[in-house]
């Protein structure tokens, strides 16, 4: 399967109109490449308050409110490229209203044949907990997307591994990683997150990010970080693990994933992490 992981530069689209049809540019741009499934950033349905004024982007509470009229037509946006593109999309995160005053960042994935589902962002950073009105979701899920059994972790999830594991012994081969960091100590963890994720399960790991800054958002002000493909650093991968990561002004990263391989190279391994899982919880006992 080909994968394509976005770098994707915030931008501040006047209207729907304006921001479905950059939507659709870039996508189509994957699909060109030779991409058979997408991977966007986190927060992307916070570029839509521009549209509604800088009385609302400029708060994000307000934002949060104001983007709500636009989950719908996401919704049928993502349904149709990924239909009229024959393109898998996982459409970053959009921040969906689940009661009154309260929010969760929700990472909906669609396929060509119409399907279509999500997962919801499991841990919260910081600065989530400090809005007071995003709440964490509470159950993980695994997808057959292409084929390929499919976990998504949303950024901070990526850093905790008891979580993705129990993805893992769902059977998934690939976690898709959509995130937004506004330091590099941030992007720093994110990275050696889905890094570790790669090694210890014997996964591929695809990580989107945010680019660019974009003074007039609260929460996408400031975004750091390269796009990345990781493999287990292992016989018949590349040792640091990464199989594409975009450069510079580069959109998107690409890489074929072969899931084939990481069955069929388990027995000569270098190390099987995934498979003496199980043995630390014996040896877990301090004396």
């Amino acid at each position: 399967m080909k994968v394509a992981v976005a770098k994707y530069p915030i931008q501040a689209p006047a209207s729907w109109a304006e921001f479905a049809t950059r939507q659709r540019t870039v996508l189509a741009e994957a699909a060109d490449g030779g991409a058979q499934l997408a991977v966007l950033p986190e927060y992307l349905s916070l570029e839509l308050a521009a549209a509604l004024g800088p009385d609302v982007s400029k708060s994000l509470p307000a934002s949060l409110r104001g983007i709500q009229v636009f989950h719908d037509d996401w919704l049928a946006l993502y349904a149709e490229l990924a239909s009229s593109l024959n393109l898998i999309i996982q459409a970053g995160t959009f921040l969906l209203q689940v009661g009154e005053g309260r929010y969760r960042n929700r990472a909906w994935w669609f396929t060509p044949d119409g399907r279509r589902g999500y997962q919801d962002k499991m841990q919260l950073t910081g600065f989530e907990k400090q809005l007071g009105v995003i709440e964490a979701g509470d159950a993980l899920q695994v997808f057959d997307l292409g084929g390929v059994r499919t976990g998504i972790a949303v950024c901070y999830d990526s850093e905790f591994p008891l979580s993705v594991r129990a993805q893992r012994e769902a059977g998934a081969q690939l976690l898709l990683v959509p995130s937004c960091t506004d330091t590099d100590a941030g992007s720093t963890r994110v990275t050696v997150g889905c890094m570790a994720r790669a090694l210890e399960n014997r996964m591929f790991v695809a990580k989107a990010v945010t680019a660019g800054e974009a003074a007039w958002s609260p929460a996408l002000d400031v975004n750091t970080g390269e796009a990345v493909l990781y493999a287990p650093m292992d016989r018949g991968f590349p040792a640091d693990g990464v199989l594409a990561s975009t450069q510079g002004d580069q959109l998107w990263a690409m890489a074929d994933l072969d899931f084939e391989a990481l069955t069929q190279r388990l027995g000569d391994a270098q190390v099987t992490v995934d498979g003496d899982w199980g043995k630390q919880r014996q040896q877990a006992t301090v004396s």
